[in-house]
């Protein structure tokens, strides 16, 4: 399949996907340190309009660069992603550079070790180039935080890229990188993917490991999401996201929630591209959520396709489970440092996000965590009863298209009245199931705001979700170019 990105009016390597700048490195045909200073040139033009970044390092990129042509010229073997630029979400670790990740309290830290993915993919060949824009410690679905400007969403300025990887999808949605860490704890990665028209993928809890993250008990409020966060790729296609898991999935010991990965060949997955006799069950709102008209009328299309065009059988069913979002927060809470948060909260209160100021002044009690943890049980038991039936699940992502700046969501949706949270609705149950799922774009509404269909598969089967995927995004028109906004400012670059 073509690139998506490929547009002949900003010529240059960034156009191109992840694997074919692997392959042009490897074989002499790009220069790696020119790929950087297309980065740099592309992020100088364009992060001033988006803040998808909070710390771009130049200087680390060149000199990565550099090292990985001496090497070419040495003859040396190179890895499957030489050369790849990558951003990395500002709660992975990545040594020597800040992790501020959004909040006062984390002003002037620096971690001493990068995370075990940041690790694979230096040795990978990947080249760091910065890192990018999360709510306050990653506690909200938008990128809105006291400490950074805003992200923005680059098919449209006025509107969010969605949280909490929203620099992360945004950097690849402007052509800035090919190819981004992305971390899930409830939804992270596959909404602002979704909201951005990429691919995201939430493979299973503990397929890619994580470490010091979440798991570093000496970081109040980096110590948290541990029994749910879960590690990915965002990207512009799938071949590119199963390339990328290729190299960060796999056991560590540093990480105790961490599983095998022996036999999975991400790669085959995402040539497979077949789906033909699959049994596919579809829910557009878990039976009790409102969903936006536009998002609907285009999930609705998608479902026909999967049928008409991939030969599935396709049954619209909800697994049955509650509204289990009061109880998603209760696993938050019991995954949170709450001492040791609240004692640092304390000394910056008037500088923090309201809302998580908020959470962590709840007078949460015993039975509201064990509550959570047996709602917890309760739904994984009950999608397992479910996913019996079925091959995959399909959803919308979002229940929303990319609302305003500013906000964590809409008051309401259709007329109706919600929380501004509730627009998230679709995706969290998978987190604490620690199911595979992913995102892929099925096309836009009216406005041009790109909308994304979730894939949900079975208890540890990724390659599953991963060939569906991509079949779906072999049959989905979705747009060949970057986005308006952000073609408008390099071609007003290229007069000037």
């Amino acid at each position: 399949m073509p690139n998506r990105f490929n547009d002949s009016s900003v010529p240059g390597a960034l156009d191109k996907g992840a694997i074919e700048i692997a392959r042009g490195v490897r074989e002499g045909s790009l220069n790696p340190i020119e790929v950087i200073s297309e980065v740099r040139r592309r992020i100088s033009s364009l992060d001033p309009h988006i803040a998808a970044f909070c710390v771009v390092d130049t200087e680390g990129a060149y000199a990565a660069a550099e090292a990985l042509s001496v090497r070419r010229r040495r003859g040396e073997l190179l890895g499957p992603l030489a050369g790849v630029p990558v951003a990395v979400k500002d709660t992975v670790m990545v040594r020597g550079l800040p992790a501020v990740q959004g909040s006062p309290i984390y002003r002037d830290f620096v971690p001493e070790e990068d995370d075990i993915v940041v690790e694979r993919l230096r040795a990978a060949g990947a080249i760091i180039v910065g890192k990018t824009n999360v709510p306050e410690l990653a506690y909200a679905g938008v990128g809105h935080n006291p400490v950074f400007p805003t992200t923005r969403n680059p098919w449209n300025l006025d509107r969010t890229s969605g949280g909490s990887s929203a620099g992360s999808a945004a950097a690849v949605a402007a052509g800035m990188v090919p190819l981004a860490v992305g971390s899930d704890g409830g939804g992270s990665i596959r909404i602002p993917a979704a909201l951005c028209g990429l691919f995201g993928m939430k493979p299973s809890f503990g397929r890619v490991p994580l470490y010091p993250g979440c798991r570093d008990e000496r970081f109040p409020g980096i110590s948290s999401w541990e029994t749910i966060e879960h590690i990915g790729p965002i990207t512009r296609s799938v071949a590119d996201g199963a390339l990328m898991l290729s190299v960060m999935a796999g056991p560590d010991d540093r990480d105790r929630h961490s599983i095998p990965d022996e036999g999975l060949n991400w790669q085959d997955a995402a040539r497979t591209r077949t789906l033909a006799g699959k049994k596919i069950a579809y829910s557009e709102n878990w039976g009790f959520l409102p969903v936006d008209d536009d998002v609907r009328r285009l999930f609705r299309s998608a479902v026909a396709q999967l049928a008409d065009r991939l030969g599935c059988h396709v049954e619209e069913a909800s697994p049955g489970f509650r509204d289990m979002q009061n109880a998603f927060w209760g696993l938050v809470a019991l995954d949170t440092d709450l001492r040791g948060f609240r004692r640092v909260c304390a000394e910056h209160r008037d500088e923090m996000s309201p809302h998580l100021v908020a959470f962590l002044e709840r007078d949460w009690t015993a039975e509201d965590l064990t509550d959570a943890v047996r709602a917890r049980k309760e739904i994984a038991n009950c999608m397992w009863r479910f996913m019996r039936r079925f091959d995959l699940l399909v959803t919308p992502t979002s229940l929303v298209p990319a609302f305003g700046l500013g906000i964590r969501g809409p008051e309401e949706i259709n007329g109706v009245p919600v929380p501004p949270i509730k627009w998230t609705g679709m995706t969290f149950p998978f987190n604490m199931t620690g199911q595979p799922a992913a995102t892929v774009p099925i096309g836009c509404t009216p406005e041009g705001l790109p909308v994304g269909l979730q894939i949900v598969g079975r208890h540890l089967a990724d390659l599953e979700v991963v060939a569906a995927a991509a079949s779906i995004e072999g049959v989905m028109e979705f747009s060949s170019a970057l986005p308006p906004p952000v073609k408008k400012i390099l071609e007003s670059e290229q007069r000037s």
